[in-house]
């Protein structure tokens, strides 16, 4: 009996290899650290986990530069294509938002 292979598309990705594969992140290790940092949130929850499960669908808040984009997960990837590859897996759901200055914890009364 030979063992069959299943080559039909996957239903869930990485999200560390999602980020590569849709050039959010140069490098997959790169991509690590923006999960481990807790600055990707999927779906409304920050995630802390490279390995949290990407599906169709989902709803990831990116950052990029000094904006953050939110997009839509629209294909899972195969390989790190080409940027117009990379460009298929994603739709961006508003345009990138520029994160407002963050206020310090503290207010010098003398200035």
């Amino acid at each position: 009996m030979s063992a069959s292979v299943d080559t039909a598309s996957p239903t869930i990705r990485r999200l560390d290899q999602w980020l590569w594969f849709a050039r959010f992140a140069k490098s997959r290790s790169l991509a690590a650290r923006l999960c481990n940092g807790g600055t990707v949130s999927v779906n409304g929850t920050k995630i802390r986990k490279p390995s949290h499960p990407v599906r169709l669908g989902d709803l990831l808040v990116v950052p990029v530069g000094k904006s953050r984009c939110r997009l839509r997960v629209v294909g899972l990837g195969e390989r790190r294509g080409p940027a117009s590859e990379a460009r298929l897996l994603y739709e961006e759901i508003e345009p990138p938002t520029r994160e407002p200055r963050a206020m310090p914890d503290w207010v010098p009364l003398l200035e």
